[in-house]
């Protein structure tokens, strides 16, 4: 993988800032309830501090879709996001070392300009001022990597703050072949639900086809029965 470094320096505010910052992931759904201020995150690899508590939430993408994440920085401090996937939260990458800068314990991190498994994008929303909004930013999933229960981390690097240099969210997911179609409105003449209530065929569920084939057979029927009444 090959690295870039950046380092940020902001002199004597490296001593005047608290040693604190926060983030809430937005997007996807977060694996752990998340107060305002994003707590659980500090303990790596995904908010593990305390007992959390899960969402049992599981997003549902397609097998090399760009998808967004969305974030909401609480408290700012300079720095950057990178994002990584694996099977499970024990496979995912321990934190990356930091290199000090002065009084500055978090001040340099390299940004790995070609990432590989489970690292999937760095340096994203690479900032030195606070943001006024909540953040979107975009990575693309593995092509041919299937899971139906993998797990997609947010990690915030920060800089002018005292160790440790990272906030961590989680978010489990699920990848196939074909996405979700959960939330899609169905067609016009069928039904979401498929099951009828009397066994067999519900043909509220049909769809557009198989409608106009009952239609052509209700015309066939009804020029029979004229022809007959000649």
């Amino acid at each position: 993988m090959r690295t870039t470094t950046v380092s940020i320096l902001l002199g004597s505010a490296v001593a005047a800032t608290p040693a604190s910052a926060h983030f809430v992931l937005m997007q996807p759904q977060n694996w752990a309830q998340q107060d305002t201020d994003g707590i659980p995150e500090k303990t790596a690899p995904c908010g593990n501090e305390g007992t959390p508590v899960a969402t049992n939430a599981v997003t549902e993408y397609r097998v090399g879709e760009m998808i967004d994440i969305q974030i909401d920085e609480r408290v700012p401090h300079p720095g950057h996001y990178f994002v990584s996937l694996a099977a499970d939260q024990a496979s995912l990458l321990k934190d990356p070392k930091v290199t000090a800068v002065g009084s500055d314990a978090c001040g340099s991190l390299p940004i790995v300009a070609s990432p590989a498994l489970p690292l999937l994008a760095d340096g994203l929303l690479v900032h030195t001022a606070a943001f006024t909004a909540p953040q979107t930013t975009h990575v693309t999933l593995p092509a041919g990597m299937l899971c139906d229960h993998c797990v997609l981390q947010v990690v915030e690097y920060m800089s002018n703050h005292g160790a440790p240099c990272f906030y961590h969210h989680c978010a489990n997911i699920k990848i196939t072949a074909s996405g979700a179609d959960a939330g899609v409105p169905a067609e016009a003449g069928t039904s979401a639900n498929n099951g009828g209530s009397g066994g067999g065929c519900d043909a509220s569920g049909a769809g557009p086809t198989i409608w106009l084939g009952l239609g052509l057979l209700g015309a066939a029927r009804a020029l029979r029965r004229r022809r007959r009444c000649r």
